[in-house]
Formats: C-alpha cells, sequence, structure tokens
C-alpha cells in the first residue's frame, strides 16, 4: 500500500500539468475550479476559470453579482444549474458565513450544490483533510490497479472506492495524493487504450496482468437518450425588435432566455406551426433557416433544433430590440444562432 502511494506522487510531481488552481489553497478558487470542471474538460474548462476568477476575485464579488451576468460568462460550459448553484452558495457564504468557507468536510457538504466529492476536494486541496476524493479518474486506476469488478454505476460503489483510497492515502500529505490519483487517472491511466508500456505499475497492476485493462472499471449502460424536436420561432418586427422569454422551472437552461419554442413529438413542418405562430402582428413572411438547423447533443438527450424566421408588421408587444440580444444569458446554440444570424 506504501509503495503504491509513493509511487503515485513520485509521479505526480514529475509529470503533473500546471494549473492556476493547483498554486493555491484558497477555498474560493478550488471550489470555483472544481464546480467548473464537473463533467468538463480542463481545456474547456481553463477559460471560463481565468474569466471568472477575473470579474469576481473574491466570493464576496460572486455573490453582489447579477445572477444574468454570471449565466452570460457561464454561457457555453454547459449544465447551468452548475452556475445558478454557484452563485446561491456565494450569496449563503458572503451574507449569512461572513465570506468565510467551512473549514472541513462535514460542514462543507451543508452548502448548495456542493457534494460528496466537491466538499472532499476543498477539504483536501484547502485543509488538507484526510478525506478521500472519489472521481471518474480515481474510479479507473483503482479499479484497474487491484482488479475490482464492482459497478461503479452502483451507489455503492462510491463508498467501497473511497474507503480503499482512504486506506491508500499517507497520513502526512492527503491532498498530495488525492491530487496525484486524479492527475494519474487523466493523463496515464485513461479511459481507453492507455500506454501501459509506460506505466510506472505495469510490474503490479493486476488489470494489465490478466488483460483487463479495457473491460475495467465495469459500469452498467445509461438509460436511452431522449430524442426532442424543437423549432424555434425567431420573430422580426418593422422596428428591429424580436421577442424572447426566459425559462423558468426546472430541466434544461433554467433561466436562461430563448425564442419562442414550440416543441412536438417528431420534426414538424413549417406549415403545421403557422396557426400558433402569431403574437398579434400579421405576419408578413415565414421562412425556415435550414442553414441554422441544429443536432444539439446533451448528455440525457439530443436536441433537434430548427429556426423559423418571422417577419411580421408593426413593434412586437414586449419585444427586445435585437441589437442588445447580446446582453442576455443564452443557451449556447441559440448563442451560436444570434452571432452567426445578427451580426
Amino acid at each position: 500500500m506504501a509503495d503504491f502511494s509513493k509511487i503515485l506522487t513520485g509521479w505526480y510531481l514529475q509529470h503533473k500539468r500546471d494549473l492556476p488552481w493547483r498554486n493555491t489553497t484558497d477555498p474560493y478558487l478550488i471550489w470555483l475550479s472544481e464546480i467548473m470542471l464537473q463533467q468538463t474538460r480542463v481545456a474547456q474548462g481553463l477559460p471560463y476559470y481565468l474569466t471568472f476568477v477575473e470579474h469576481f476575485p473574491a466570493v464576496a464579488d460572486l455573490a453582489k453579482a447579477d445572477e444574468q451576468k454570471v449565466l452570460r460568462l457561464w454561457q457555453g460550459l454547459g449544465y447551468y444549474s452548475r452556475a445558478r448553484n454557484l452563485h446561491k452558495t456565494a450569496r449563503q457564504i458572503a451574507f449569512a458565513a461572513d465570506g468565510i468557507f467551512p473549514d472541513n468536510y462535514k460542514d462543507l457538504l451543508k452548502l448548495k450544490g456542493i457534494g460528496d466529492y466537491t466538499a472532499a476536494a476543498i477539504a483536501s486541496f484547502s485543509y488538507n483533510e484526510a478525506v478521500p476524493v472519489v472521481d471518474g479518474n480515481v474510479f479507473r486506476v483503482l479499479s484497474r490497479y487491484f482488479d475490482i469488478e464492482t459497478d461503479i454505476a452502483n451507489p455503492s460503489a462510491k463508498k467501497e472506492f473511497a474507503a480503499l483510497a482512504f486506506e491508500l492515502m499517507p497520513n502526512d500529505n492527503p491532498a498530495l495524493f488525492n491530487q496525484a490519483i486524479m492527475e494519474f487517472g487523466a493523463l496515464q491511466c485513461v479511459p481507453k487504450n492507455p500506454d501501459c508500456s509506460v506505466c510506472p505499475f505495469n510490474d503490479s497492476c493486476l488489470a494489465l496482468k490478466y488483460n483487463k485493462v479495457n473491460v475495467l472499471p465495469v459500469k452498467s449502460k445509461k438509460a436511452k437518450v431522449k430524442s426532442r424536436f424543437l423549432t424555434y420561432l425567431v420573430y422580426e418586427d418593422e422596428v428591429g425588435q424580436t421577442k424572447i422569454v426566459q425559462r423558468t422551472g426546472k430541466g434544461i437552461w433554467e433561466n436562461l432566455y430563448e425564442f419562442p419554442v414550440i416543441e412536438t413529438d417528431r420534426e414538424a413542418v413549417v406549415s403545421e406551426i403557422d396557426a400558433s405562430a402569431e403574437y398579434g402582428n400579421e405576419i408578413i413572411s415565414m421562412t425556415e433557416l435550414v442553414s441554422d438547423s441544429v443536432r444539439h447533443k446533451l448528455s440525457h438527450q439530443h436536441l433537434n433544433i430548427r429556426f423559423v424566421k418571422m417577419k411580421v408588421k408593426g413593434e412586437i408587444f414586449g419585444g427586445v430590440p435585437i441589437l442588445d440580444l447580446h446582453t442576455f444569458p443564452f443557451p449556447i446554440v441559440l448563442h451560436n444562432f444570434i452571432q452567426s444570424h445578427w451580426k
């Protein structure tokens, strides 16, 4: 066990990436990075992290910000509930806790949007608390090295792997161990076709010994991805305005803005949406923008998106100047449409 930790941390000190959140113990910055990197590659998340730190250098700055600004800066990173919870938690810390983060794992769990993984990461990296951080990388490294066939989709798996990681963790520097095993999974023990010839564990890894590297970890298949068909009605009146609405309720893109939308159980025909397309203004023309159609893939659903341009007479009631659309937070697929359609 001791040899595993020693070899792992030695590898890490030689191969680790220079990332800004690794050069601090500030719980705010570590929290920000961990939330952003959930379901997100480092290369994609890094520019967003730097932008957020520039606009909100401290938790108080994030707490005082308008939610629309937070969502706008998050635009394109996906999983927008992360941004909303980030903002709510910042307000909780800034206004109810005098800007002071909890300094231990159990109290960190009480904050909104902070689960086992994030609480463990903050407690470990900020306060060097001996608590294991278990993510996909850790599942993969440990299941392969020890030939563990537990289905990691099973909720009980996290407890099993956390106990093993805790046993492996050195008492003097748990933060270093956690960083090392996560980085090892991200760079060396990668999901597909890892280069085991250069792995420091290639003489002791059981998955390599039993030719099981590409079948571990065991993970049962996800539920079938749902397909949805959305037709966005892009109004444009005679004074340069359009119509947008804010999404409410739970679900994708909560609190973001979009054009009026019609959802159907199959791809709609333009003539079929004519009757429901008016906002009290006479329609001059209705054109499907075929070149702007897109299939937008989310983790649990695929969105088949089409845009129909609705030129109308007069002025739309409650309309928004097209030139002001950039001030609203949109889902990235709509943001891209706006950028290409109204330059």
